[in-house]
C-alpha cells in the first residue's frame, strides 16, 4: 500500500510517499480501506520529531480516518465486512489502510461524506474527554475556548452551545471571529486587538467562566485564570506559547479552582472505548440530524500531505484539513 512516511525529523517537505505492507488486523482490531484521514497538530509534532508514536504504534502519521471495513480481527463482534466507519488511531492514518480498534470505531454519521467523517474522531473524542469528563461542562455554565477557529475550537464551539453554555473563543482575525460566531459562539474575541480577560471580565459582569479549554498555554494560562469563576475548571490540552507559566495560587485556593488536563494518543483502548460510548449517545445522533457538523476547510490528495501540513502551520485555516485517500466525495 502507498502509505506517507516521515523521512527524517523537520519540515513538511519530509513527509513523502512510500510503500508499506498492508497491516493485518490483531486481537480486537479491524483493518479499514481508507478513504480520508484527518490532519491534526499533534502530526506536524511528531513529524518535528517532538512527540513520538506511543509503543507498537505505527510510525506513519495520522490519528483519525474514515473508510471501509475490511477485514475483522479476532474477538470482534460487533463490526462486519463493508460497515462504514470513522475511527480513532494511534497512528497509521496517513496510508491506504489501516488499523483500529473496534472498541475506537464509529459509524459514519447519517448525511455525513467519508471526508467529513475523517475530520470527527480527533477533535470530537478531545473536546468530549476534556470539556466535558474532566471539565465537566454542563447547561447554564460559561466555556472559554482558546483557538476557537481551529479543528478543536470549532468542535468545541458546538458541543457546548448544544449542551446548553455559553461560549466565549479567541481567534486570530475578523474572519476567524465571524466563523466562530457563526458556529455559535456568543463571543469571539480577536486577540490581536482585544484582550480577552478584559472582555471576559466585562461579559460576565466580573463572575468570570466556569470552564477553559487551554491549546496555547505559556502567558495564556494565569490570564485565564483570572477570569475564572469560583469553582471553575482549567483544562489543558496544548502549549502552543509553551508548558510553564507563573501562577499565583493564592487565587485558585481561594476560588477553588481545578487545573487539570489530558493527552489522548497514549491513553488505554479502554478509556477512549469509553469516550466513543458517550460520543454515540450523546452527539452522533445530532451528527445526524445535522444540528452539528464538522468544518472541513480544504482537503488535498494523500500524496500531498506536505501541504496539508504546510497549511495548518500558516494557521490560515478555519477548522479542519483532511487528505483524500480515496473515492471520497466532498
Amino acid at each position: 500500500m502507498t502509505a506517507i512516511e516521515i523521512t527524517a525529523p523537520g519540515a513538511p517537505e519530509v513527509l513523502k510517499p512510500g510503500s508499506r505492507p498492508v497491516p493485518k488486523p490483531t486481537e480486537g482490531e479491524v483493518l479499514i480501506e481508507v478513504h480520508a484521514a484527518g490532519i491534526n497538530r499533534p502530526d506536524v509534532f511528531q513529524r518535528k520529531g517532538h512527540y513520538d508514536p506511543p509503543p507498537g504504534a505505527s510510525d506513519i502519521p495520522g490519528l483519525e480516518i474514515a473508510g471501509r471495513v475490511v477485514e475483522i480481527g479476532p474477538d470482534v463482534s460487533d463490526l462486519k465486512v463493508g460497515d462504514e466507519v470513522c475511527a480513532l488511531v494511534a497512528g497509521g492514518g496517513y496510508a491506504e489502510f489501516c488499523t483500529a480498534p473496534a472498541a475506537q470505531c464509529l459509524p459514519v454519521p447519517k448525511g455525513l461524506s467519508m471526508i467529513e467523517a475523517a475530520a470527527l474522531p480527533e477533535t470530537f473524542f478531545t473536546v468530549w474527554s476534556n470539556v466535558f469528563d474532566r471539565g465537566l461542562l454542563k447547561s447554564g455554565e460559561t466555556l472559554l475556548v482558546h483557538g476557537g477557529s481551529s479543528g478543536i475550537g470549532t468542535t468545541a464551539i458546538q458541543l457546548a452551545k448544544a449542551a446548553g453554555a455559553r461560549v466565549f473563543t479567541t481567534a486570530g482575525s475578523a474572519e476567524k471571529c465571524e466563523a466562530c460566531v457563526k458556529l455559535g459562539a456568543d463571543r469571539a474575541i480577536n486577540y490581536r486587538e482585544e484582550d480577552f480577560a478584559a472582555v471576559v471580565k466585562e461579559a460576565t459582569g466580573g463572575k468570570g467562566v466556569d470552564v477553559v479549554l487551554d491549546m496555547v498555554g505559556g502567558d495564556y494560562i494565569p490570564r485565564s485564570i483570572s477570569v475564572m469563576a469560583p469553582d471553575g475548571r482549567h483544562v489543558s490540552i496544548a502549549f502552543l506559547r509553551g508548558s510553564k507559566a507563573e501562577i499565583d495560587f493564592n487565587r485558585v485556593m481561594r476560588n477553588r479552582l481545578t487545573l487539570t488536563g489530558s493527552t489522548l494518543r497514549p491513553r488505554p483502548i479502554a478509556d477512549k472505548a469509553a469516550i466513543a460510548a458517550k460520543l454515540r449517545e450523546h452527539v452522533w445522533p445530532k451528527l445526524s440530524d445535522g444540528s452539528i457538523r464538522p468544518l472541513v476547510h480544504a482537503t488535498f490528495p494523500l500524496a500531498e500531505a506536505a501541504k496539508g501540513h504546510a497549511l495548518m502551520e500558516s494557521s490560515q485555516h478555519i477548522g479542519k484539513i483532511v487528505l483524500v485517500v480515496r473515492g471520497a466525495a466532498a
